[in-house]
Parts: structure tokens; C-alpha cells; sequence
């Protein structure tokens, strides 16, 4: 069934009999594997940006202050991201995928792994904090040049009735990276004393991203490698334009996309890395038993996920990221204050949380990508994403703390609510956007 559909979509007679090899389910499971690696990365980051930064790199201040900068610098990735998508998109067209991938994701593990040797502010003052800035940057150009095209092939050889099962399957990459930077934090910080963990016990998960990054780029060079694939990039029109063109030709859709998704982006920081920080800061909970508390609102996320899938074939993508963007408009209103009712209110707040952001993160990736003219569809799905987290993920972590220390825990919300109202309106003008095309049609 799926070697017909794909027949059937474009003028493949050309291609060799192998590739009725390729089909949607292999092609999953390269998606999630690059995107779990991806997604371990940013929370091993973002934990460390909590639990251990304000202290080893800004320990010449208070708490909350070296929080705040620990989050600005968090920011930098999401800034520099769309850098990366234009550097590597020029070596993709130049060199080819191989070239781009490896460069990337070696850049990227090579950040991530120098994070781990990182001298603390006592030791080097200053240059540490320039270094980690340093590091972060180079996590998000090489994110921005990790961009494999993967995801997009998968959408376009689903099969028609279950575009939005096959839609949600590159999003289990979140939790499931959660999960185990999770995990990896909470043992360190829960078994080890305060002395040993600040001394090497929070370095070890930066070494592990390193080598899960390297497992990972060779799955996926072992699948967009092959002639099959590389086949199948070009006859589906997935192949690198100029990003100028890119944005001449299809700027207005680039735009709209980069805004559909931000409830669910605003939402997705609100139940890991904010949550995370005032507990820490403002409670007397440990990390290691909140760290705990996420990782079961993660497991609830993945089956969100998962039931995204089956509710969006039955109900279509844009009707279900419209009622989530309601549903979260409405979470915010009274959820950040459960992060202040003890561990019984935490739990309802990560769990719904999670519930709410599986169901729209679920859906959220390429909402609008048919809007792409296929010329332009693999590098405006890159732009889109990489605007989409800068807009609605990069400086929220920020946004939330300084809000919430500032005005309470309910201005965190206005965040929310402002991501909401964002999803809603991109849905309005990309809904009005088709009709009228089809009109002219």
C-alpha cells in the first residue's frame, strides 16, 4: 500500500524495483532516533541551566539573578539557530546531505561535550561564562544544520488516511529525550553528595549526549545515504533551495508557520524547564524528586502524542490544534499557581500539562506545510521550525521566571495565553489563505 501511494503521488516508473524497500515505517524509525539524540541534547542542556550553571558559572551572584542569565545564554541557541539552516543548506546543495549531517551533528556533539569540561567561574571568572555562550551558540547553528529532510519524507509517504498518526511520530522525540536526561540527572544529584555531583557527577550526561550523537548521525546517514533515499529525496521534491529565494517566493507562509505552533512551543517550556526552576528556587524540594515528577508527566506526554495521532485522522490536524490552543488558553489561567500546592498540586500541573502538550506538540510539526509550493518545501520546513522555536520556545524559560518573580505566578500564564491567542490567529490566516487559493484554482 505504501509503494503504491508513493506511485501514485509522483512519476516514480524511473526508480529501481528496490525501492519498494522504503517505506513510511523505516523511515520512522530514523525520525525518532534523530530527534530523540536531538531532544536529549536541549534537556540535558536545560536541566543543567537550573540545577548547576547559576551555581558553577555565576556563582558570583545571587540564585535567581544567575538563573536569569543562565537562561539568557539558553536563548542564544534559538537566536543562531536559523544561521545554521542558512550555512548548512548552502554545504547540502554544494556537497550533499553526508557532508551537511556529519558537519552538524559533530559540531553539535562536540558543543554539548565541551559544556562537560567546563571550568567554573572560581577557576577561569569570566571566560567561563564566554565559553559556555560559545558552546550554546554552536549547539543551536549545528541544530539548524541538523535538519535531515526525514520528517518531511515521512509526511509525504504516509498513507492519506493517517497523515496525522504519522505526523506525531517525529514529536516522541521530546519526551522520550526527557525521559532519559531525566533520569540521568535525578541519579547523579540523588546519589551523590552535593560536593561530588558540582565537582564531576553533572558532567557525565553531556559525555553521554556526545555518544548518543554519534550513534545517532550514523543511523541516519545509513538511511538519507543510500541510493534509495537519495532517490526519493529528489523525486519528492525535497531537495535544498536558496534560503533568499525561499523566503522571496514563500516568506508570508514561512511566517504563519513559524506562529501555528507557539501554543504548543509556549507550553512545552512551561512544563519542563520553568516548572523546574521555581521549584528549585523557590522551594524546599530537592531537584532529583521534581526531576522524578517530570518524567512520569513525560510518559503521560508520549501517550498524548500518540492519541494525537488517532484523534487528528479522525478530526483533522488544524481542528485539533485549534481546540488544544483553547484548552491551553484556559490551563493558563489558574495552572501556574498549582507549582506553589506542594507536590499533590505539582503533579496535576505537570500531568495535565503534559496531556495538553502531547496533544498539540503532537501535531504541531508541519502544520501548514502543504502551503510550501514543492520547490521550496525542505528549506521552508527548516526555516519554519527554526523560527517557530525561537519565537515560541527561546527566551520563554525567561519570560516565565522574571514574570513570575516579578508580578506572580499568574502573569507566568499571560505567556501562555499570549502563545495561545498566536495559534489561533495563524490557523485563521492559513485557513483563509487556502480557501482563497482554491478559488482562484
Amino acid at each position: 500500500m505504501a509503494q503504491r501511494s508513493i506511485i501514485a503521488e509522483s512519476d516514480t516508473s524511473h526508480l529501481p524495483e528496490r525501492h519498494g524497500a522504503v517505506n513510511p515505517g523505516e523511515i520512522a524509525i530514523g525520525v525518532i532516533i534523530g530527534r530523540t539524540s536531538e531532544f536529549f541534547d536541549f534537556f540535558v542542556y536545560a536541566i543543567a541551566s537550573v540545577i548547576v550553571f547559576p551555581k558553577l558559572v555565576f556563582s558570583f551572584t545571587d540564585p535567581l539573578t544567575g538563573t536569569l542569565y543562565s537562561f539568557a545564554i539558553f536563548a542564544l541557541a534559538f537566536v543562531f539557530r536559523p544561521l545554521g539552516t542558512l550555512v548548512f543548506t548552502a554545504i547540502d546543495r554544494s556537497a550533499g546531505k553526508n557532508a551537511k549531517l556529519t558537519l552538524a551533528l559533530f559540531l553539535l556533539g562536540i558543543s554539548t561535550c565541551a559544556i562537560g569540561f567546563l571550568p567554573g567561574y572560581d577557576s577561569i571568572g569570566a571566560a567561563s561564562i564566554w565559553l559556555l555562550a560559545l558552546a550554546r551558540i554552536g549547539q543551536g547553528v549545528a541544530l539548524g544544520g541538523s535538519w535531515d529532510g526525514l520528517a518531511s519524507l515521512l509526511a509525504l509517504n504516509a498513507p492519506p488516511r493517517h497523515r496525522g498518526w504519522y505526523a506525531m511520530i517525529p514529536q516522541l522525540g521530546a519526551p522520550l529525550g526527557l525521559i532519559v536526561a531525566s533520569g540521568l540527572f535525578a541519579f547523579f544529584v540523588g546519589n551523590l553528595t552535593a560536593e561530588d555531583f558540582y565537582s564531576w557527577g553533572w558532567r557525565y550526561p553531556f559525555f553521554v549526549a556526545f555518544a548518543i550523537n554519534v550513534v545517532a548521525l550514523f543511523a541516519r546517514l545509513r538511511m538519507v545515504m543510500t541510493p534509495d533515499y537519495q532517490k526519493l529525496f529528489e523525486t519528492r521534491d525535497l531537495q535544498p533551495a536558496n534560503v533568499s529565494d525561499t523566503l522571496r517566493h514563500e516568506g508570508r507562509h514561512v511566517v504563519v508557520g513559524a506562529f501555528t505552533p507557539l501554543a504548543s512551543f509556549a507550553m512545552f517550556h512551561m512544563v519542563t524547564v520553568f516548572p523546574l526552576s521555581w521549584v528549585f528556587l523557590f522551594t524546599q524540594e530537592g531537584p532529583a524528586r521534581f526531576l522524578g515528577i517530570e518524567i512520569v508527566g513525560a510518559i503521560f506526554g508520549t501517550l498524548a502524542i500518540v492519541a494525537s495521532g488517532l484523534i487528528a485522522d479522525r478530526i483533522g490536524r488544524r481542528s485539533l490544534l485549534a481546540g488544544c490552543a483553547i484548552a491551553i488558553a484556559v490551563f493558563s489561567g489558574f495552572a501556574p499557581q498549582l507549582l506553589d500546592a506542594g507536590i499533590v498540586g505539582e503533579s496535576v500541573f505537570m500531568i495535565v500539562g503534559f496531556v495538553l502538550l502531547g496533544l498539540s506538540f503532537g501535531q504541531s510539526s508541519g502544520a501548514v506545510a502543504n502551503a510550501f509550493s514543492p520547490a521550496y518545501r525542505y528549506t521552508g520546513s527548516a526555516l519554519t521550525s527554526d523560527l517557530a522555536w525561537l519565537f515560541g520556545a527561546g527566551f520563554a524559560p525567561l519570560a516565565a521566571l522574571v514574570l513570575s518573580t516579578s508580578f506572580g505566578l499568574l502573569s507566568a500564564g499571560a505567556y501562555l495565553l499570549s502563545g495561545a491567542a498566536c495559534t489561533l490567529l495563524a490557523l485563521r490566516l492559513n485557513r483563509r489563505w487556502e480557501a482563497n487559493r482554491a478559488d482562484r484554482i
